[in-house]
């Protein structure tokens, strides 16, 4: 494959790393477990599964998690979701004082959120340039969008799909032109996850309620889970738990913007843009870490 010229550099395309080519036997597992949850298969049954021995398939989870499989799994289950549910009062209300209506900021990342309303954009589409680039992550292959006031977008791509999510990024910035930059969009991504005061800002365009939800959404700590009904009663919006879920649904910027952090009130891993499995290994890998940071 030819290289990519970036600002006169010749960049070769992002390829797989370990974390990207480890989460995909992780959602694998996760899918067979939810296939086969009433039935409870054991950790031989999804080592055999993935294609791995016993043996090695604990070494996966402890090099991707940090964690045994067993451990891992049982951040998966619905009882661990409530659990963590029944502490969202106190995480709602720390992140009440901290300002919902003010900058959002991602946990211990300084991440910061710009809004663009849809007028606005509008108005200014046309001059904006997009960088793009797929790269992959721990939760597997992501198209980044980048702007001079931050990134954009972050979806998460299924394997084959990158034109399919990049004509989708272009009908969602329909006046924007597109430009190709493995090496910028790669070095933003890498700076948002490192965290600190040198992370690129995120830039969103939505209506007023959807900015609202996705700065409340900044200030959910990572391995803390909260309802989609709750989240709407501090908001201010007591029983529209629905048109929160709405909102969320729209969050354009995957991972940086938690919206996996919240579920329904009965603890079910379900309802998320990229994939039941990935919101799953997103959820357990957070609470592997926190349980490492606390333990």
């Amino acid at each position: 494959m030819n290289p990519i010229c970036t600002e006169g550099q010749p960049v070769e395309p992002a390829v797989d790393d370990q974390g990207y080519r480890d989460y995909a036997r992780i959602a694998r597992a996760i899918a067979y477990i939810n296939e086969r949850r009433l039935q409870q298969p054991d950790l031989s049954e999804l080592a055999e599964h993935v294609g791995l021995s016993l043996f090695h398939f604990q070494r996966l989870f402890v090099r991707w998690a940090g964690v045994s499989p067993k451990q891992f799994l049982g951040y998966l289950t619905v009882e661990h979701a409530k659990r963590l549910l029944r502490d969202q009062r106190s995480v709602l209300d720390t992140a009440l004082e901290t300002g919902l209506s003010g900058p959002g900021r991602l946990h211990d990342l300084f991440l910061t959120l710009e809004a663009m309303t849809p007028g606005e954009y509008k108005q200014r589409g046309a001059t904006m340039v997009i960088r793009h680039g797929v790269h992959p992550t721990p939760f597997g292959q992501a198209l980044i969008l980048l702007t001079e006031r931050g990134i954009c977008g972050l979806r998460f791509l299924e394997p084959g799909k990158e034109e399919q999510g990049l004509s989708q990024a272009r009908a969602e910035w329909p006046s924007s032109r597109f430009q190709r930059d493995d090496q910028g969009t790669q070095a933003a991504l890498a700076r948002a996850l490192a965290g600190g005061h040198g992370a690129p800002s995120l830039l969103v365009k939505g209506t007023r309620l959807q900015v609202q939800v996705w700065r409340a959404l900044l200030n959910i700590p990572p391995g803390r889970l909260v309802s989609y009904g709750a989240l709407a009663e501090t908001l201010g919006y007591q029983g529209a738990g629905r048109a929160i879920g709405t909102a969320i649904g729209h969050n354009p910027i995957a991972l940086l913007i938690p919206c996996h952090r919240v579920l329904r009130a009965n603890g079910a891993l379900t309802g998320y843009r990229w994939g039941a499995e990935r919101k799953a290994a997103l959820i357990a890998w957070e609470a592997a870490q926190r349980a490492g940071v606390t333990g």
